[in-house]
């Protein structure tokens, strides 16, 4: 049977039992973040194959269902509690709450920046116009993907309570956004930009910014899932193995307290007394973005011997 069809004619309280089986992790399904996310995954060995155009793929070494969704839906599925864990933009969740009632607590609690993905939400204007600032757009036409963070924005610019009616027009476009100033549809839009180029492309500069994003971890408030610690526990491990370093080092005892303020490590370095009387071993996690100013340094205060190791994976404090 296909399973994708299968779930799609399941009603509510037959998807809702499928969850006493299995934690359901969403993902982002493509684009700027799939690739990173399938990494971060193999990284946390939660193995699974999926198969073509299957948006569900059952995991082979835990009782866990993946659900490959748009990055727009998964922060309405994890609020709603229909998934236990997504990894989605920051943007992305930004939106969903801003849609919330006045009042009312999302059902999405960020756990973990991925440190992946990152992209700003951008006011754009035509680079060959005369607006340099957002506010010169209060009143015009505005097109976004992002409706309730644009409708946010703009009400604090207007200076009047989010969800009473704003003079800027709001249009809502779902793709190729960066195209209405062009062909006519908006005076400004409210895009995702990461390296600029296509912004540059399309003839618009930035003028303002709504959210700074980036790929996160986030869960169900709603969860009790005991696998949802498990599986962040694995994914923290990966996203510090990629981010540091292991640097080992000889130096003399009697340059140590120099050398560990140079090398502190997490918590502390690791500290082995030498056959050679007068000299230690350190062993220490390093940023891995600092690691060349730290073997300098190190160099100057008279180590010697210095190792740097990849780290695979780690558990740490």
């Amino acid at each position: 049977m296909d399973l994708v069809n299968h779930l799609s004619h399941t009603d509510e309280r037959s998807l809702s039992a499928s969850k006493e089986d299995f934690s359901s992790p969403s993902l982002k399904a493509k684009g700027r973040l799939q690739q990173a996310t399938l990494d971060l995954l193999s990284g946390s060995d939660i193995q699974f194959r999926r198969e073509t155009r299957l948006d569900i793929a059952l995991v082979k070494n835990l009782p866990i269902a993946l659900i490959f969704l748009p990055a727009a839906d998964i922060p309405t599925f994890v609020g709603e509690g229909r998934v236990d864990l997504g990894i989605t933009g920051r943007d992305q969740v930004a939106e969903h709450d801003a849609q919330l009632p006045e009042g009312e607590v999302s059902g999405v609690e960020e756990i973990m920046d991925l440190g992946f993905g990152g992209c700003k939400l951008q006011v754009q204007v035509p680079q060959k116009g005369d607006v340099t600032e957002a506010k010169q757009l209060i009143g015009k036409n505005v097109v976004t993907s992002f409706t309730a963070l644009t409708r946010a924005f703009f009400s604090r610019l207007e200076g009047v309570e989010f969800g009473q009616k704003l003079s800027t027009k709001i249009k809502y476009v779902g793709g190729s956004v960066e195209a209405a100033c062009a062909l006519g549809v908006a005076d400004g839009i409210v895009d995702l930009v990461e390296s600029g180029e296509t912004m540059k492309a399309a003839g618009l500069k930035a003028i303002d910014t709504v959210v700074e994003s980036t790929a996160v971890l986030v869960k169900s408030r709603a969860t009790k899932n005991s696998l949802v610690d498990l599986i962040t526990s694995r994914i923290s491990g990966v996203i510090t193995a990629q981010k540091y370093v292991l640097c080992q080092y000889n130096i003399p005892r009697s340059e140590l307290s120099v050398a560990s303020q140079i090398t502190p490590g997490k918590r502390a370095p690791t500290i082995t007394a030498l056959e050679e009387e007068g000299w230690v071993a350190v062993s220490s996690m390093v940023e891995k973005k600092k690691i060349a100013t730290v073997m300098d340094e190190l160099l100057k205060v008279g180590a010697s011997d210095i190792l740097v190791l990849n780290i695979a994976n780690s558990r740490t404090g």
